[in-house]
């Protein structure tokens, strides 16, 4: 869980010396690899994404800008000042540690709300735990999780909101980094690089289809906090010994 925590943790961890790199390159990577993953979910969600289109309708559409607009907002005004001063190793861990005790935390509440009981104010609410996913560490499968726990939706309807409040905003925001990068340019020689990232990306998330399923049927999500804070915990220790 946590894209941006990975790719964060497991280059240091491998022992890879990235302080070499540009910064806007490694940021750029970073824009392939969602591309790659963006895809991949258009492709391996295009029937749960054609009947929320078909069924698409001013309530629903309400639901889904709600869910979008604290994370919108929050990148637009505090993106780079949160890079910064959270896009540290160190930083990445402790949120992964903090992120995976705060979902096993929520869930232990009641699950006894079905899907049909998201109203405005819980997209609302939902979208606000989806934008703390803008400091690195911080899963947005998590964080949606989390807010849909803590507000006491069953797991299945947790799975589902959490997916419907990321899909937009992984678009969008995949959409937006594109067109800087774009507009940026990249080099020549890199092009093939992250043509090949973005590719495994879109395999690797292809192949990981079956977790879907496996989130829509968890009757715990401890195994999944425990990853975390195991994650978290292991790559602070790997940096208080260096």
């Amino acid at each position: 869980m946590s894209s941006s925590g990975h790719l964060s943790l497991v280059p240091g961890l491998l022992g890879w010396d990235l302080d070499g790199i540009d910064p806007e390159l490694r940021k750029a990577f970073e824009v392939a690899l969602h591309a790659g993953t963006a895809a991949a979910l258009a492709v391996a969600l295009r029937d749960e994404v054609a009947g929320v289109l078909r069924t698409l309708d001013a309530r629903r559409a309400l639901g889904i800008a709600q869910g979008l607009a604290p994370a919108a907002a929050v990148a637009l005004l505090f993106e780079r000042p949160i890079e910064q001063r959270l896009g540290s190793a160190r930083s990445v861990a402790v949120a992964q540690v903090v992120g995976g005790l705060v979902l096993a935390l929520a869930d232990r509440a009641p699950a006894t709300r079905p899907i049909s009981d998201a109203g405005p104010l819980e997209h609302l609410l939902i979208g606000c735990g989806q934008a703390t996913a803008l400091v690195p560490g911080v899963s947005r499968n998590g964080a949606t999780l989390t807010a849909a726990r803590l507000l006491h939706f069953e797991r299945p309807a947790s799975s589902v909101l959490s997916r419907h409040a990321a899909l937009p905003v992984i678009a969008g925001a995949t959409a937006l980094k594109t067109v800087r990068l774009a507009r940026r340019g990249l080099p020549r020689e890199l092009r093939g690089a992250f043509a090949a990232g973005a590719a495994v990306a879109f395999v690797s998330t292809l192949a990981s289809r079956r977790l879907t399923d496996v989130m829509d049927g968890a009757r715990s999500y401890l195994p999944f906090a425990a990853y975390r804070v195991a994650l978290g915990g292991f790559a602070l220790g790997r940096l208080r010994a260096h």
